[in-house]
């Protein structure tokens, strides 16, 4: 999104430059406050200690979502119950956070070399995830103290969009009154972005 300022200009004495209006920025409609404070701990429930390895999965996969929401809450994985830690076995799982459903392409890799307990894996989403709280947790983590609220278009809890660029923005108002231009906000495998 291109914001675009029109500064008026008339003819006038030498008070003319002190009458000159400041350009605006319009203010997007929904007022977002900062977030409060992340729990701490690991996410809960965690599998059993003799869990099977799709359990372990799929707890992994559900802190996954998480970090693609940047946010926190209530997240369910499914894997096939039958995957199993060979290497080179490939599944979809999927998971779910708020609304939002995210597949997830799931490669097994190699076993450690000091744990035959410890599998690699890697886990690419078919999409990101915009939610409400990630956005508020990424603008106010990156505009400190000095942020008073933010103003965004319809910021939904949560929902899956392909990673990039999204129809959805936001635009910080600070503690002194200066509005910021709206910035879009992007899908990451990090959690939202705003650059």
């Amino acid at each position: 999104m291109i914001g675009m300022g029109l500064l008026v200009t008339g003819c006038g004495g030498s008070d003319s430059k002190s009458a000159r209006p400041e350009p605006s920025v319009s203010q997007l409609p929904n007022r977002l406050d900062r977030p409060g404070p992340r729990p701490e701990g690991e996410l809960q429930p965690s599998p059993a200690a003799d869990a099977p390895f799709a359990a372990n999965l799929e707890y992994e996969l559900r802190k996954k979502t998480l970090t693609l929401a940047g946010a926190t809450g209530e997240v369910t994985a499914k894997c096939p119950k039958d995957v199993g830690a060979k290497k080179g076995t490939t599944v979809v799982c999927t998971s779910h956070y708020k609304g939002a459903e995210v597949e997830w392409d799931v490669a097994i890799g190699d076993k450690s070399s000091w744990s035959d307990n410890f599998v690699t894996f890697t886990a690419n989403p078919r999409k990101g995830i915009i939610a409400k709280e990630g956005v508020q947790r990424i603008i106010f983590g990156n505009g400190g103290d000095s942020v008073d609220h933010i103003r965004c278009n319809d910021i939904p809890e949560a929902v899956a969009v392909p990673l990039g660029l999204t129809k959805y923005s936001c635009q910080q108002v600070m503690k002194d009154g200066k509005v910021y231009y709206p910035q879009p906000m992007r899908a990451t495998v990090d959690g939202p972005r705003a650059y």
